[in-house]
C-alpha cells in the first residue's frame, strides 16, 4: 500500500456512506481525495472480488477503522463503489 495515505478520519462516522472510484490492476496502490471524488488505486486484478477487497482495506486504513466495519453497499462489479461504515 502507499506510504502516505490521506487522513480520512473525518469520514469515520457511524452510518456514513463513502463513494469511491476504484482503479484495479494499477502500477502503484494509492488513495487520493480531491474534487469531491475519492479515488483508490489497487494493484489487485478485478477478479473474484480481489480489487474490491483491496480497496476496502485501503479505505479502512485511511479512515483509521477496522476493515470489517466497512460494508459494500453498491458496486460489487463496478469501478464506482459505495461503502457504509457500520
Amino acid at each position: 500500500m502507499a506510504d502516505r495515505l490521506p487522513d480520512l478520519t473525518h469520514l469515520a462516522l457511524p452510518g456514513a456512506e463513502i463513494a469511491v472510484r476504484v482503479t484495479p490492476a494499477a502500477r502503484r496502490a494509492s488513495v487520493e481525495a480531491g474534487d469531491g471524488v475519492l479515488r483508490i488505486a489497487v494493484t489487485e486484478p478485478p477478479e473474484d472480488g480481489r480489487a474490491t477487497a483491496a480497496a476496502q482495506a485501503a479505505l479502512a486504513r485511511a479512515m483509521g477503522v477496522a476493515k470489517t466495519r466497512l460494508r459494500l453497499v453498491r458496486g460489487a462489479r463496478s469501478r464506482d463503489k459505495v461503502f457504509r461504515l457500520d
